[in-house]
């Protein structure tokens, strides 16, 4: 019987061989027992439009996304498998003024890839569907729609109204480490949050932890 399979190379099938070598790994299963770890800096984080702050704010306040222009972020992550066969994710950042954490929950469904995102008090609030492609070794995801979670209410946002997601992973031989590039756009507006930066990453046991590593604040 083979491993188990990820939901990324559910969502991927045959294309998962043109990911990088170090990707395909990154990107299968986590062991039970066992805990992907990675640690990193992000060059930047957040917006420097800050008209767009308080709606970040109160997404904010679940881990999604925080109201900040900050550069040298350092950060780390986790990542682990679940019995029912998606991934969960833990990312801290060190931003100025404190840690602030994002979560996420990744499976693989009817719709596509989805990304679940959100903890707390609210849970998960933002619900967004992906398309995964493997360009020039690197995974690249665009989503198909996005929806919120207001209180019981599930709402689908209108292609209009929508932001384009788009998440891209490579890995750098020449540094030996993998890039991570995250942007949020909207139609007529533009650019209004993104996060990008590099990090090392390894598979361990539970107990085993990565040194972290420094950013430039």
């Amino acid at each position: 019987m083979g491993h188990p399979l990820s939901p990324y190379e559910r969502a991927l099938g045959d294309a998962v061989a043109g990911l990088h070598p170090r990707l395909r790994a990154y990107f299968a299963a986590v062991p039970v027992g066992s805990v992907g770890r990675g640690s990193g800096v992000f060059d930047v984080v957040g917006t420097p439009r800050r008209w767009t702050w308080p709606a970040l704010t109160v997404l904010a306040r679940s881990g999604v996304v925080f109201p900040v222009w900050q550069r040298d972020v350092s950060f780390t992550v986790e990542n682990r498998g679940t019995p029912d066969g998606a991934v969960v994710a833990r990312r801290v950042f060190d931003l100025d003024g404190g840690e602030r954490t994002m979560a996420d929950r990744v499976s693989m469904t009817p719709i596509g890839l989805v990304d679940e995102l959100g903890h707390g008090r609210r849970g998960r609030v933002v619900r967004a569907a992906f398309r995964a492609t493997a360009v020039d070794g690197a995974l690249v995801l665009d989503s198909t729609r996005v929806g919120l979670r207001i209180g019981p209410l599930r709402i689908e946002l209108p292609g209009l109204l929508a932001p384009r997601v788009t998440l891209v992973e490579r890995f750098d031989d020449t540094s030996g480490r993998q890039h991570v590039a995250l942007t949020i756009d909207l139609l007529v507006v533009g650019r209004v949050y993104e996060y990008s930066g590099s990090f090392a990453y390894a598979i361990t046991t539970a107990a085993t932890r990565i040194a972290p590593t420094e950013g430039k604040k």
